[in-house]
């Protein structure tokens, strides 16, 4: 074979090949919209969710379980009675109350920001720190509820504004231990700590891939030990100590999608904070709308008392 007809034979399987990929591309996005039709459907039928779900969300669950309509709707369903269960973390909330104004300005979760764009992987990278160091300042039922607020909202908003379309495949978060004492651990609330890592762990729409934690104190050790009982052995797995420097998570996030204050070119951590706290703003309604998270449960079903969880 010649050197001209063999490239013509790789031009020509070459196409083949894109032809191929493009009427599957197409067979996938087809089966996507009838199964994300179907989802709705269901989600407005079913006497075990609230009445109304953004289509953005739905889409979510449905990624989050790789395409598997039985799973999503276990997902939604797990997910949905986990928040009306706990009503005063996923749903009595107000982001422009004196509670959450306090979490923001001052409080243990103050710095609770998703950043902007995604990863070479298409991951979307959260970032929590302190503001303010004092532990006093610490309301750790409230800094939850913020970091569910926060979440909710960046649930119905795009993960790459340049990028509408494209849906990250997974979450990482940064928690920044600078300035954590003994005191902030003995502030927790047991009863809000199971029930934020019980989410994360079974009602989240999207997949955890990694959990960072950064500029880690010398007395680590003790304050793993008060978390881990709560947290599953896979999920412990996905959670890297960065305990020498913050130069090893360049390794797995890109350092130019961090903050200033972290060596990236994200922006400030005061305009970052900013921007959440006006996302949080312009959806207040949706965050407070009943329609959305409350499940209008019968007092009975079949004659018996009828609960999700026992």
């Amino acid at each position: 074979m010649s050197r001209i007809s063999g490239r013509e034979t790789d031009a020509s399987g070459t196409e083949e090949q894109l032809q191929r990929e493009s009427i599957a591309a197409e067979q996938l996005q087809r089966k996507r919209e009838r199964d994300l039709k179907e989802l709705l459907v269901w989600f407005q039928q079913n006497d075990k969710l609230p009445k109304e779900i953004e289509p953005l969300l739905l889409r979510r669950f449905y990624q989050c379980m790789f395409g598997d309509l039985a799973e999503t709707q276990n997902l939604i369903e797990v997910n949905y009675a986990l928040r009306n269960r706990h009503p005063h973390l996923f749903i009595k909330r107000d982001p422009l109350d004196a509670d959450s104004k306090r979490t923001f300005d001052y409080a243990f979760f103050s710095n609770i920001l998703p950043l902007p764009g995604i990863t070479p992987d298409k991951c979307k990278v959260s970032l929590y720190c302190f503001r303010e160091f004092e532990a006093t300042k610490m309301h750790h039922t409230e800094d939850t509820r913020a970091f569910f607020m926060v979440s909710d909202c960046r649930f119905v908003t795009p993960d790459d504004a340049e990028n509408p379309d494209v849906l990250s495949d997974g979450e990482v978060q940064i928690f920044d231990m600078k300035g954590t004492t003994m005191r902030h651990i003995s502030r927790l609330t047991i009863s809000t700590l199971r029930a934020y890592i019980k989410f994360l762990q079974l009602a989240y729409p999207v997949r955890l891939r990694a959990i960072h934690m950064i500029n880690c104190p010398s007395y680590l050790d003790r304050i793993v030990s008060v978390v881990k009982p709560f947290i599953s052995e896979e999920v412990f797995k996905l959670i890297r100590f960065h305990t020498v420097s913050i130069d090893t998570l360049y390794e797995f996030v890109p350092q130019e999608m961090l903050p200033e204050e972290y060596g990236g070119n994200a922006g400030s951590l005061e305009t970052l904070r900013t921007q959440t706290q006006k996302s949080l703003a312009d959806h207040r309604d949706y965050l407070m709308d009943p329609k959305h998270w409350v499940v209008e449960k019968p007092e009975k079903r079949n004659g018996s008392s009828w609960r999700f969880f026992k």
